[in-house]
């Protein structure tokens, strides 16, 4: 074989070698078209904060939230962005700041609306309507528009679940309690069905306080052994001391002082176990009362 031959076979491996690295020989598979790695970090942080919310744990909350801001700021993500706004924004309206959390939700309505999320703009308005609703507003305006930013919303159940449970205490306000339990039995359905725990025992909660205020009090300790099921098997301490101490309401309104008081003790229990100082004051005073 002459030297001009040999030479043109190792030219031609030498490409064939190149081209097989540049292309990994069709033998290593391609490369995602996008990574998720810090969002899913994120998004579990957030789940968390959540959860350590409905455990009426909102300092930790707010540090979890801390890291999600920042996360969520690191890689631009809109959707994380919003949905971080709006969790802030409930753990200042529950310890008090209401002006605070409405600028949160209004932060959350802009970056929503500005970056084209439109369910969550949808979402970011119904928590600017239930914020109304608990100051004070008209109840049947706060339903209607709740309505309107329901049909907006197709893909997130959770979303759906709030605004139904929005609509449901609207409806409580105005009277309507049958319809008031319809719409949070719909928000119990999505919740039940995703076997979120402490929503469900929320959501029995919020059912049991419409049979109370309708005066159906048998109904409402119905409802509220639903709740207490609920929160056990999620171990939502913080849900157990409330839903005993609603319990507690109940029967007293009722005339029953001697399981009222069983009622307050056990939610004054659990809240002192959990170290809620301020929560376990509210029921010792209940108990004073009786």
């Amino acid at each position: 074989m002459s030297v001009k031959n040999v030479c043109r076979i190792e030219h031609c491996v030498w490409v064939a070698l190149f081209a097989c690295t540049l292309a990994a020989c069709s033998s290593i598979p391609k490369r995602p078209v996008e990574l998720f790695t810090i969002r899913n970090v994120a998004e579990t942080q957030l789940d968390l904060a959540n959860h350590e919310v409905d455990q009426g744990n909102f300092e930790r909350a707010l540090q979890m939230l801390d890291e999600v801001k920042r996360l969520a700021i690191s890689v631009d993500d809109p959707s994380l962005l919003v949905r971080e706004l709006l969790a802030r924004g409930n753990i200042l309206y529950y310890q008090g700041d209401e002006a605070g959390a409405a600028l949160l939700w209004e932060d959350a309505r802009v970056e929503a609306e500005h970056t084209g999320e439109t369910e969550l703009a949808a979402m970011a308005r119904i928590y600017q309507e239930r914020g109304r609703l608990l100051s004070g507003a008209d109840a049947e305006e706060v339903r209607l528009a709740v309505s309107r930013e329901l049909s907006v919303i197709k893909k997130d159940k959770l979303f759906i679940a709030l605004g139904w449970t929005v609509i449901g205490l609207a409806e409580k306000e105005n009277g309507r309690f049958v319809e008031a339990e319809a719409a949070l039995k719909k928000a119990l359905d999505i919740h039940q069905k995703g076997n979120y725990l402490e929503a469900a025992g929320g959501d029995w909660y919020l059912i049991a306080s419409v049979h109370s205020t309708a005066g159906s009090y048998d109904a409402a300790i119905n409802a509220l052994a639903f709740a207490i099921a609920f929160d056990r098997r999620a171990e939502n301490s913080y849900g157990l001391g409330m839903d005993w101490r609603a319990a507690g309401d109940v029967y007293k309104k009722a005339g029953d002082l001697a399981a009222a008081q069983n009622a307050y003790q056990r939610s004054l229990a659990i809240f002192k176990a959990i170290s809620l100082e301020q929560e376990a004051a509210a029921s010792a005073a209940r108990l004073t009362e009786l």
